[in-house]
């Protein structure tokens, strides 16, 4: 390792037991952006069509307690590569933050391991020249948007390429800084885009073991683009939804969620092609609950399913999200797990996965043990922790059956639900509770360190914050 691991909150990996003998398998980690727990049809979904993400769940195991790293973009990302929590990772909040040289990445600990490093999609890590970059943090190969605000546009002027823009047919006029804006002349579609780029990773690397962070933008909105023509949505036609009696912005959000499918179906097709698609072992999750962005009612798909809540609130409609994962001859086709984990879990699970006996700093647990149906042997937490810092700054506590959220973060008061009774959160038993009230509270001040960043704004704490897209 080119860094050396500060041993805070660290948890010793030993080489799995279960892969002892066997060759490393390709590792594919596929994030949608903002796709709610119940926008697919293996979660419940009526209205949209996502066959080949639901084959994935009748191949492999489906998580019911799923959380991602955080309620918005960079965070989240942020949790996922480097396995600490928002109480304890560099960036905890949307903006243009990069990762600093010291921090250390999923993709290094792989790389570290032998394995081939790619990603292909939003980064929202680091921007271009800074320490931040993927091919600075681990990735042999990155192809895709670097900033948040440019990942809005589907169309735009440039994508990046390891370090170096390769320039695109469209038109964007009054481009802004981070090259973000509203297409005027539309050629180049960014995630056919990246389907080639993802085929051509998996022909050139075949024969090797690789680790594929598929970070596709589906089913984001494009938000200038709505301030400015009304449409939110952005695909090249609305496909199977074309003559739905339907809004066009609930048309396009649906076509949305089935190209990204397209492309989640493009990849084990790629796999099969070549053999190793039993030497593969394939994640799909989200990075957030569903938005309301750019007009976008997630109402009208029940895109949150059972929980409350959709993109930026700590309900768990806001963080609780699919999780699928599909390892042929590993992992029992059809099986669910109810098992609390969430993408911090992600580098101790594939660190465990590529064998690595490795020290790593880390709030996560290898849910390996849970994949190969070894439940006996698999670890749990204590507790899952969030932190998040717009609409005046929020907390929240996942502990076996019970949730706290606590508004506005550090003072506010301490909300309690049995998540398991009442997976909506609509009945809050803190004051009947004092003594998970007490517990929460300790919790909520052991579970992080310092951090730079600030509470923003004041405290949202309207009830229709809570309870709008139950």
């Amino acid at each position: 390792m080119k860094r050396q691991l500060l041993l805070v909150l660290s948890l010793v990996f030993v080489a799995s037991q279960f892969l002892s003998g066997r060759d490393k398998p390709n590792i594919i980690f596929i994030m949608a952006d903002d796709l709610g727990y119940g926008d697919l049809g293996s979660y419940g979904q009526k209205l949209i069509e996502t066959p080949h993400i639901d084959r994935l769940a009748e191949n492999g195991m489906r998580f019911t307690d799923f959380y991602a790293g955080s309620t918005v973009c960079a965070p989240s990302r942020c949790v996922l590569m480097t396995g600490l929590d928002t109480g304890h990772c560099y960036i905890r909040g949307n903006g243009k933050n990069n990762l600093r040289p010291e921090d250390v990445t999923v993709a290094e600990l792989l790389k570290a391991e032998g394995y081939a490093t790619g990603q292909v999609g939003k980064w929202g890590l680091g921007h271009e020249g800074t320490s931040g970059m993927p091919t600075n943090q681990g990735f042999d190969y990155f192809y895709g948007y670097l900033d948040q605000h440019h990942a809005h546009l589907f169309y735009p002027t440039f994508i990046i390429r390891n370090e170096s823009r390769v320039p695109l047919r469209n038109v964007v006029p009054n481009e802004g800084e981070w090259g973000q804006g509203v297409a005027s002349k539309k050629v180049d579609y960014t995630p056919a885009l990246m389907i080639d780029e993802t085929m051509g990773f998996i022909d050139r690397k075949k024969d090797e073991p690789f680790f594929l962070y598929l970070s596709y933008t589906l089913p984001h909105a494009n938000n200038e683009a709505f301030r400015e023509t009304g449409d939110g949505t952005a695909v090249p036609d609305l496909g199977i939804y074309a003559d739905k009696p339907w809004s066009k912005q609930n048309k396009g959000q649906a076509a949305m969620v089935t190209y990204l499918d397209m492309m989640v179906g493009k990849v084990v097709e790629r796999l099969e092609t070549h053999g190793i698609l039993d030497d593969t072992v394939i994640f799909f999750t989200s990075d957030n609950g569903p938005h309301s962005e750019a007009g976008n009612d997630p109402r009208f798909f029940d895109a949150n399913g059972p929980v409350t809540g959709i993109k930026r609130t700590l309900y768990d409609g806001g963080i609780r999200v699919p999780m699928i994962v599909q390892w042929p001859g590993k992992i029992k086709a059809g099986s669910t797990t109810s098992l609390i984990s969430g993408a911090v879990d992600f580098m101790a699970t594939a660190v465990d996965i590529a064998g690595d006996d490795l020290q790593v700093p880390t709030n996560g647990i290898s849910f390996l043990p849970t994949l190969l149906g070894k439940n006996q042997q698999q670890k749990k937490h204590e507790f899952l922790y969030w932190e998040f810092y717009e609409q005046g700054g929020k907390q929240a506590i996942r502990m076996g059956d019970y949730k706290a959220v606590r508004r506005p973060m550090f003072t506010g008061p301490i909300e309690v639900y049995d998540v398991t009774e009442d997976i909506a959160e609509e009945n809050d038993i803190a004051k009947e509770n004092p003594e998970l009230v007490s517990t929460f509270e300790r919790l909520f001040e052991e579970g992080r360190t310092p951090s730079e960043w600030k509470v923003r704004g004041s405290v949202n704490s309207s009830e229709a914050e809570r309870i709008e897209f139950r």
